[in-house]
């Protein structure tokens, strides 16, 4: 898990995504605990990466807050999808697959835009990486980087937030991981302030949804508690990764970063869906 989420913590991302397939599919870990235990591994391997971009001030408070309070309501209705209709291995990994499709297209738009010259490279080398300043309003927000300033609208990152709060808290992975590529692609938000602020939400999500599916009122239907051992040691290979990665990112160009990982995700979710035959 070190050298994958050493990568993909570059945009953001904790690599739950790719270790939830090697579950299934290698260990042969099926149960809804497998849910639970990748938001094992993102408790134990997300901080100190995410303590270096908070040092560095590489962080978007705003981001952070919209993140976090659209994605955690979200996360106990997809505790319960997960206990009620995707209890079977077979029908949740199609769900995988279909997850996994959606974030691997969004990633490769951004890249292929990018490649093509329509996006331009967002920092200039030797650049530096902080954030700013920052205003939230009711209609608009608004984020200092760069010399430049980047508008979205709140509701465009919390409504879909609460979407994915829902898919994630299903899926193991807090919701942080599809709504990177969103804030990248669709909103336009350089990747180097979206990446902390997406890490940390994903935290508080996967402690959240971890205490759902080990004590939560569903819980005793079907085997949903985590692997507490297994996703601590997945975990200590990613926090090694993450905090490798939060220093690559400095180094790593934004199109490469997002081009070998949606070709990664398009890959894994094409297998997945290989079941619908």
């Amino acid at each position: 898990m070190f050298l994958v989420s050493a990568f993909t913590s570059t945009a953001g991302v904790s690599g739950a995504f790719i270790l939830l397939p090697f579950q299934l599919s290698v260990l042969g870990y099926t149960a809804p605990g497998v849910s639970a235990t990748n938001f094992v591994y993102n408790i134990v391997s997300i901080p100190l990466g995410a303590f270096r971009y908070m040092r560095g001030k590489r962080l978007s408070y705003i981001l952070l807050f919209l993140l976090t309070f659209g994605t955690v309501p979200g996360v106990f209705l997809g505790y319960c999808i997960r206990i009620l209709y995707l209890p079977n291995p077979q029908n949740f990994k199609i769900f995988v697959g279909f997850v996994l499709a959606y974030l691997g297209i969004r990633t490769l738009q951004s890249a292929i835009k990018e490649l093509s010259g329509k996006l331009p490279d967002i920092i200039p080398t030797g650049s530096s990486l902080k954030v700013e300043q920052e205003k939230l309003g009711l209609f608009q927000g608004k984020i200092f980087f760069q010399g430049k300033v980047h508008n979205f609208s709140p509701m465009a990152v919390f409504v879909p937030a609460l979407a994915t709060g829902i898919i994630g808290g299903a899926y193991g992975i807090g919701g942080g991981a599809i709504m990177v590529p969103y804030c990248i692609s669709v909103l336009e938000l350089p990747v180097y302030i979206v990446a902390g602020a997406a890490l940390i939400s994903t935290w508080i999500a996967s402690v959240i949804s971890a205490l759902f599916y080990a004590f939560g009122p569903l819980s005793q239907r079907v085997p949903a508690s985590p692997d507490w051992l297994l996703g601590a040691l997945f975990g200590i290979g990613g926090a090694g990764g993450i905090y490798a990665g939060s220093i690559l990112q400095k180094f790593m160009p934004p199109k490469v970063i997002k081009l070998i990982l949606g070709l990664a995700v398009v890959s894994i979710s094409a297998k997945y869906l290989w079941l619908l035959k």
